[in-house]
């Protein structure tokens, strides 16, 4: 990104590890700022940021960016929505063929001379009901990779609507938690979402699921994953995120509930990159340099 922003006359500094006192420090010296993954912009950094015109987002999520503020000021938000949406459909379609195959569990056993073959037998994912919970631009991304697996696909979004096709059909929540096997969720954290995902609304489904999480893993806490996969609610997870992903800051209750969760064979961990590939990395490089070079042509 550095050379495409630099080809358009910007100056770039390119500064990765930089720390948030250092942000604050530095901020009110520059007229955009691009972050990655969840570098706050609260209402401190912003007012410090005096000269800031636009600030560009290298992923999807907005939820620790203070949207508000950036309105009052007029401050341009750019993001590439659309940049890492195949990326993140096809790891989540890869997690969820390795945990149907126990394919972690079975490398790690071969591994150690173990050649179990009854204690390793799999799940088709043909003839299954997947339920796709938010159908944006990651949720259709998965639905379309679907297609040639056998599976019926329902998807729920509250702010959705008219996007049934002949792959997927539009339903209202209680019938996705009425039939599905599977449950993929791709919502943004939002005040609704945040802890959306109890051990009482998971237990409402009528049926144990497999869940995939490469959201936000604040919808979803370690305890209620421990408490429904204990209980059966949950069959097994893929998790690309977590409540918390930084683990020295754990509070004593999640190190202890992470530990519980870390040790399940039917949970596969990845660390936050289901929309981190090479190709990814590139698309939202051009998409946000385009966006900044059509509001602020040199």
């Amino acid at each position: 990104m550095v050379d495409l922003l630099e080809s358009q006359g910007h100056v770039v500094h390119y500064q990765p590890k930089i720390t948030r006192a250092e942000i604050l420090a530095k901020i009110g010296d520059y007229q955009g700022l691009i972050i990655r993954s969840k570098t706050p912009m609260d209402r401190e950094l912003l007012e410090s940021g005096r000269q800031l015109q636009f600030i560009g987002r290298a992923g999807a999520g907005l939820d620790q960016i203070d949207l508000d503020y950036l309105a009052k000021r007029g401050i341009k938000l750019f993001h590439a929505a659309k940049g890492n949406r195949d990326a993140v459909a096809e790891h989540a379609i890869g997690g969820l063929l390795a945990l149907f195959n126990q394919l972690v569990k079975a490398d790690a056993e071969v591994r150690k001379g173990i050649w179990d073959r009854e204690g390793n037998r799999g799940h088709e994912l043909k003839g299954k009901v997947v339920g796709i919970f938010g159908y944006g631009n990651m949720g259709s991304a998965f639905a379309k990779r679907l297609r040639g697996f056998g599976v019926k696909v329902l998807a729920y979004d509250k702010f959705k609507r008219d996007f049934a096709s002949n792959q997927v059909e539009e339903v209202l929540w209680e019938r996705v938690k009425a039939e599905a096997d599977i449950l993929s969720i791709h919502v943004p954290l939002t005040a609704e979402t945040r802890n959306f995902f109890t051990f009482s609304e998971l237990s409402s489904f009528r049926k144990p699921i497999w869940l995939i999480n490469t959201a936000r893993g604040e919808v979803i806490s370690f305890k209620t994953l421990n408490q429904a996969l204990d209980a059966g609610v949950l069959r097994g997870a893929v998790l690309d995120v977590l409540e918390n992903e930084k683990f020295q800051n754990f509070t004593p209750r999640q190190k202890s509930e992470f530990e519980i969760l870390a040790r399940r064979t039917n949970v596969i961990f990845t660390p936050h990159v289901a929309g981190w590939t090479f190709e990814s990395y590139e698309k939202i490089n051009r998409v946000l340099v385009k966006q900044i070079k059509s509001a602020f042509p040199q």
